[in-house]
């Protein structure tokens, strides 16, 4: 498509990576930036008036854009009636903004949200909650999966593979029983665009949600502090008192070597300069390297344009990477593959060797695309991990609200290039590896393991990996 209609569209793959997984106005469209500039500069969430003019705006928008006319079968009326009270009675700006979480949360949608004012300005950098610990779902328990390195957390003794007991005194099991009243109402109430089927769907998006869920039990107010309690191996139980702090998510490209011959590439956004950072190592790094493992575990999507570059590294130009389609069904962005990149004036170096790619369910959006499009058109030898997210939606543009708040908004679905939507239901890979307490706790990767064994099958069904390179858009794929 025409580069300038890309370049409005750069943010359209954009997730929020937080997966710890809410009378109207005349307007019948979304506000933009003119006529957020026409507004009056005066209006802030300290006053009733003005918290009210900002739920409007927000519930108006979300009910004039969104991709699914019928909001998922939700009452959006309804939730106007409930909510709306709750702002005008709000204590200022972060209450509001709380509010207006928790009606948006119905959509059961991550892509669709809203900041405070000040904050998501810089989508590459987004800022959430964190407390050093990062928890998965392992056999129905919520297991610690990381510490970071230096934290409070690592000091007070707490280990990857400890499972959570208790925040606060409150067990686990009711938390969790208490963040899926908003989901169960959506449940209740399936949408049109997702139609009814054998029920696996629907047991597999109920995974996925509790999966969101157990990994945001730490979530609450910055700065606040709270007890957890853990258990370790042995049954020992250990109370670490935690501190909630606002963190700042930027991009990052990690490449490291795996059993010596093959190269791992991971990063966990796609921008303009972490697809020049990935084609430099393709350039670089690659030359002698046996097989490839991309890891997208840890990737929440970033700009269609960077995304279309790294898989136009190894997929040949004007291949179709699918498309995002509006409300009213019309196609508002096709991405194809190209012969030059537009986040390198260099001739691309790209690579034919072959290719695993790892997933989990952190992988979201523009990294589910990716995956998607390797495996459809046969590029990726295997795709091994986990399933994916399952959220693919695309933004248009950002939202401007009357106190210089943004709100972002799902105006387009995906469909692959086969046709497969991946909204709901994710990339389900080829090969299930999913980590243990036991692999946790010994800092093994059962996963990269698996990986590097499918490439040295796959060395030994080929030839030499000399000729694996290839420069400019005539290289042989």
């Amino acid at each position: 498509m025409p580069h300038r209609a890309s370049n409005i569209l750069r943010v359209v793959l954009l997730l929020c990576c937080a997966l710890a997984l809410l009378s109207p106005t005349p307007a019948a469209s979304a506000p933009d930036d003119r006529a957020a500039a026409r507004r009056p500069r005066h209006v802030t969430a300290e006053t009733r008036e003005g918290r009210l003019r900002i739920f409007d705006e927000v519930w108006e928008t979300v009910r004039a854009l969104y991709y699914d006319p019928n909001l998922h079968g939700l009452d959006w009326d309804g939730l106007r009636a409930k909510y709306r009270p709750e702002a005008a009675s709000a204590g200022g700006p972060q209450e509001l903004y709380s509010v207006l979480r928790r009606m948006l949360a119905h959509l059961s949608d991550p892509h669709t949200r809203v900041y405070e004012p000040g904050r998501g300005a810089d989508w590459r950098e987004t800022r959430h909650i964190a407390v050093g610990v990062q928890l998965r779902e392992l056999s129905g328990e919520p297991v610690v999966a990381r510490v970071e390195r230096g934290s409070p957390a690592e000091r007070a003794g707490v280990r990857a593979g400890d499972i959570l007991l208790s925040i606060d005194a409150a067990p686990v099991h009711q938390l969790l029983a208490r963040r899926s009243d908003a989901e169960q109402m959506a449940d209740a109430q399936p949408s049109d665009t997702q139609p009814a089927d054998d029920g696996r769907a629907f047991a597999r998006a109920s995974v996925k949600r509790r999966a969101r869920r157990v990994a945001g039990l730490f979530d609450g107010p910055e700065s606040s502090t709270f007890e957890a309690v853990f258990r370790e191996e042995g049954g020992r139980e250990r109370t670490v008192r935690l501190t909630r702090e606002l963190v700042a998510r930027t991009p990052a490209l990690r490449v490291r070597r795996a059993s010596g011959a093959y190269v791992v590439v991971e990063f966990n956004l796609f921008t303009q300069e972490i697809a020049a950072g990935v084609a430099r190592v393709f350039r670089d790094e690659l030359k002698d390297a046996r097989g490839l493992i991309l890891d997208l575990r840890d990737n929440g999507g970033g700009e269609a344009d960077a995304m279309t570059d790294i898989a136009s590294l190894l997929l040949p130009p004007g291949l179709p990477l699918g498309r995002f389609d509006d409300r009213a069904g019309r196609t508002r962005l096709e991405p194809r593959t190209r012969a030059a990149l537009l986040s390198s004036a260099d001739a691309p170096a790209r690579f034919s060797g072959p290719v695993v790619v790892l997933t989990g369910a952190r992988t979201a959006s523009a990294a589910e695309v990716f995956a998607a499009a390797l495996r459809e058109s046969g590029r990726a030898a295997r795709v091994v991990g986990e399933e994916t997210c399952g959220c693919v939606l695309g933004i248009r543009r950002r939202h401007t609200l009357p106190d210089g708040g943004t709100l972002d908004v799902s105006e387009m679905d995906y469909r692959t290039a086969a046709g497969q939507r991946l909204e709901g239901s994710g990339v389900e890979p080829d090969e299930l590896v999913t980590p243990t307490r036991r692999s946790l706790r010994e800092g093994k990767d059962p996963a990269l393991t698996r990986a590097v064994e499918i490439l040295k099958e796959a060395g030994r069904k080929r030839p030499s990996a000399q000729s694996s390179m290839s420069r400019g858009s005539g290289g042989r794929m």
